[in-house]
């Protein structure tokens, strides 16, 4: 898939960060496909899902081409980010069984991470605010986007309804891409409907008419 249009359909910033690697489908012997490789796509990427603004993107940049060593940090740091948050969550849905050493040890990756950008965090003053002070992630730019990531790795954790998170069902055909079910009655099944859902009926309504022409020819 083109990485300019790698769909955003998880519904919150950090299950669209776990969705940037394929997972599923892929062939024995072989590594998903990733599409956070270098610190260009991850930029771009973060531009794309809001994670940074368009000055502070021109920030981060200026900050990797003075060290280009940061921009290749920056992108160890949030494909950790991604895979710890990967490992706690589909544990979490039961999509994989329950490991409590390696769900302790993602957690304590996303502690550390979270941690980490915290002590580069600064305090802002809100005087109109309901709140006195807001805490303003991501304000070194060579490590703005890991740093925002691992906030917001930790904001699903802690707020969402971990309930309604869902897989693209890949036993039916599905992409595999985890997505927040905002619907009332929970009843969302496909990453999008206007992707692997239509691919999925389109296949069966193929398979159904190959069969059909098979039978009155027989």
């Amino acid at each position: 898939m083109d990485d300019e249009k790698l769909v955003l359909a998880g519904g919150h910033p950090a299950l669209d960060l776990v969705n940037t690697r394929d997972r599923w489908g892929v062939p024995a012997g072989q590594e998903p496909e990733d599409h956070l490789t270098d610190p260009d796509a991850l930029l771009a990427w973060a531009r794309r899902a809001d994670v940074v603004t368009g000055a502070e993107a021109e920030a981060v940049a200026a900050a990797w081409g003075q060290d280009p060593g940061s921009g290749a940090a920056a992108v160890d740091a949030t494909n950790d980010v991604r895979e710890a948050l990967y490992a706690c969550l589909v544990t979490a849905i039961g999509a994989e069984p329950y490991d409590p050493g390696a769900q302790a040890s993602a957690l304590e990756r996303l502690r550390c991470r979270w941690s980490a950008a915290a002590g580069r965090s600064t305090l802002v003053f809100e005087p109109d605010s309901p709140h006195v002070a807001r805490l303003v992630m991501g304000v070194v730019p060579a490590q703005l986007v890991p740093d925002r990531l691992a906030a917001a790795a930790l904001d699903l954790l802690q707020t969402a309804d971990l309930t309604r998170i869902r897989r693209c069902p890949t036993d039916a055909g599905g992409c595999g891409w985890l997505f927040l079910d905002r619907t009332r009655n929970r009843s969302r099944r496909w990453c999008r409907m206007e992707d692997c859902g239509t691919e999925v009926k389109t296949r069966r309504l193929t398979e159904r008419r190959r069969a059909a022409r098979n039978s009155t020819s027989t």
